[in-house]
């Protein structure tokens, strides 16, 4: 079977109380089944880079998680090859979990040939203050998934310094970002001096968090700061540095992957929005709102469960 697609319009500067989206519709017309996958992957992902899917966003739904990493591997190859085009780099950063077991399909035919992997330049939007060996870590995880199967170039991976504290490690990695927005190899957002990456790739955790922005958190809050640190994250490791909001709203192009029931509920309220749970700091997911780029959702079965739920059963196409 093939997937399902629904175009939301985007809430860009001004989101009503009761969260980011509308609720998502059900009428056929809104849904579309596509017949070659590949072709409307890329139809999609060069409409995202020319900005014609400004102020959107886009929800996907896979029957099996294997269909998801095969879209997904399709839609980032796309983004790639068109950012090469307009600047001669894609820029790129990671999340940890689950999202990184995705990036395999990146390793295999046809994109492991036909992806120009040396330009591309590879960072992080969270990372865990451990050593680069560590098994918590997402340099680790992503190197042992992805980095050792392609050829990105050293010199293009920007990980955190694990040799000082999680604060100096903060701000560290934020200077290197400035220094390669200000030679420009990172674009800068029109309406903000953030960084502008062209992807940024996320999951969810079952409370709502993405990167390291976890429910209630000051570093919800801030505005001025690219990169933070935390010391309190309530799943472990608790020492961690992660993006603030201002930078992933930055982005060209953020994708948030959601899979298995422990994840339906925070996605369907961050997507669908909710009147009992309108706190927007209560699930990060849902602060989630680029002012210029495009938003997608890459959801399997499982994860859009709940969307079943709060819809009365009535959304059977899933």
């Amino acid at each position: 079977p093939q997937p399902h697609f629904y175009t939301i319009p985007f809430l860009l500067l001004f989101p009503p109380k009761v969260g980011c989206f509308p609720p998502i519709p059900t009428a056929s017309p809104t849904v579309r089944a596509t017949r070659n996958c590949h072709a409307e992957v890329r139809q999609a992902a060069e409409m995202a880079a020319s900005g014609e899917f400004k102020n959107k966003s886009e929800l996907r739904v896979f029957e099996s998680t294997d269909e998801l990493a095969t879209d997904l591997a399709e839609y980032i190859s796309q983004l790639s090859e068109n950012s090469v085009k307009e600047s001669g780099c894609f820029t790129i950063a990671l999340s940890g979990g689950s999202v990184i077991s995705f990036m395999g399909k990146l390793c295999e035919a046809p994109y492991s040939k036909t992806v120009d992997w040396t330009k591309w330049y590879v960072f992080w939007a969270d990372e865990r203050a451990v050593a680069k060996n560590h098994v918590d870590s997402n340099y680790k995880l992503t190197k042992d998934a992805f980095l050792s199967k392609v050829s990105i170039l050293n010199s293009h991976v920007f990980s955190i310094n694990d040799h000082v504290t999680v604060e100096d490690a903060a701000g560290e990695y934020e200077f290197a970002i400035r220094q390669l927005v200000k030679i420009r190899t990172v674009g800068v957002s029109e309406r903000n001096d953030c960084p502008r990456f062209d992807l940024i790739l996320l999951g969810i955790g079952p409370d709502g968090h993405v990167a390291s922005l976890f429910p209630h958190h000051p570093a919800l809050e801030l505005k001025e700061e690219w990169v933070t640190y935390i010391t309190d994250s309530p799943k472990p490791p608790p020492e961690r540095i992660t993006f603030t909001l201002p930078v992933i709203n930055s982005a060209s192009n953020v994708v948030i992957v959601a899979t298995g029931e422990e994840k339906a509920m925070a996605a369907n309220l961050a997507i669908a929005g909710s009147k009992e749970n309108s706190d927007s700091s209560s699930l990060p997911a849902r602060m989630v709102q680029p002012t210029d780029g495009k938003l997608v959702w890459f959801l399997d079965s499982a994860a859009a469960s709940a969307r079943e739920v709060s819809n009365g059963g009535s959304e059977n196409a899933m």
